[in-house]
């Protein structure tokens, strides 16, 4: 069997990974690695790639930046020839990128299986590319693996078979779960107390007066507890182009971290501010305080057992949260293991792609 695993970003990184060594157990399985290149400075992919100890990739892409349509375009140029010729069993795609979609598309138009890992996520909100990445991406595959039971009943809702269907768990948490014992050496120079922020998506870091007003508050913030800010590329770039350095005031604005330095800070931190959904996910495990930028999340199972808080785009709200916090006047939450977040989801999908 002959499996062709496509990522192009950070956060397939950290799925693949688990998935790529769960099949290495079946020796009728041989695997390819294609990296689309659509993340392409080496802080935002090879990093990964040595921290995951996934391999070098068989092939890469390197499409780099451009618009969404331009991205997405350039990686079904690229895919067509590749799977024409080497005609894998199976492509398996993960997440919600512009990669996925594109070879989503490449591998149905070709007749070529396709499996996607972290299905049936929905946040309902067409105005970001990552939903309609996922509801195509769901749309063409043959196989779709979900990470929590939401998931399910989105796909059936869209009148998806549930034959292909299959609650598997997340594979996120594999990798949170094996590397943490590892990532306990980074962070050593944390402080006792501190808030992690990350920031990326361009609904908050493309609008000058939004942003302008982030780094305000986040200002006001750092006078009470460190706030340790790693910057995306993209958001590095939009504070340069708009000259913000100057509201930082004590916030440490730091260049994008490792996946294990960013595992470490977040297990340290006291809260987290983010608008990403993996974040999301890896602060319900870990037991952090979450509070997410975004008026919606495809994650929803974070705030109903996990630690995650959605405040929108309301700066007011995100300050008063976590001066509540801060104050002591946040009651612990009771976390809940959400099931099947063991370890095992990757397995799980060995077996299933295999049998």
């Amino acid at each position: 069997m002959n499996i062709f695993h496509v990522v192009g970003a950070r956060p397939n990184f950290m799925k693949a990974a688990p998935v790529w060594q769960a099949l290495r157990a079946y020796h009728q399985v041989r695997q390819s690695l294609v990296h689309t290149g659509q993340h392409y400075d080496e802080a935002m992919s090879d990093v990964f790639f040595r921290q995951l100890d996934l391999p070098t990739p068989d092939v890469n892409l390197e499409v780099g930046a451009g618009t969404h349509a331009q991205q997405t375009a350039a990686i079904i140029a690229r895919l067509g020839p590749l799977f024409e010729e080497a005609r894998p069993d199976w492509v398996i795609v993960y997440g919600d990128v512009n990669s996925t979609v594109a070879a989503a598309l490449v591998a149905a138009k070709l007749g070529v299986r396709l499996a996607h890992v972290e299905a049936g996520l929905r946040s309902f909100d067409r105005s970001m590319p990552e939903e309609i990445n996922r509801v195509v991406t769901d749309q063409l595959s043959d196989l779709l693996f979900t990470p929590s039971s939401d998931g399910n009943e989105n796909l059936a809702r869209e009148g998806i078979s549930p034959a292909k269907v299959h609650l598997v768990g997340n594979v996120m948490i594999d990798t949170l779960i094996r590397l943490l014992p590892r990532a306990r050496s980074f962070a050593q120079e944390a402080p006792p107390s501190f808030l992690l922020v990350t920031l990326h998506r361009a609904a908050n870091v493309d609008d000058p007066v939004f942003l302008t007003n982030v780094m305000e508050t986040l200002a006001r913030v750092s006078e009470r507890i460190p706030v340790i800010f790693p910057l995306h590329p993209r958001t590095r770039q939009r504070i340069a182009d708009w000259n913000l350095e100057a509201l930082a005031g004590r916030l440490r604005l730091l260049p994008p971290f490792s996946y294990l330095e960013f595992l470490a800070w977040q297990g340290k931190a006291t809260a987290v501010v983010t608008d990403s959904g993996g974040v999301q996910e890896e602060t319900s495990f870990l037991g952090v305080p979450c509070y997410t930028l975004r008026d919606n999340t495809e994650r929803p199972v974070t705030i109903t057992l996990g630690t995650n808080t959605l405040v929108g785009r309301d700066l007011d709200r995100l300050e008063a949260e976590l001066n509540k916090l801060l104050n002591g006047n946040v009651s612990q939450r009771d976390v809940k293991s959400i099931p099947l977040w063991d370890g095992k989801a990757s397995e799980r999908i060995a077996s299933i792609l295999t049998h």
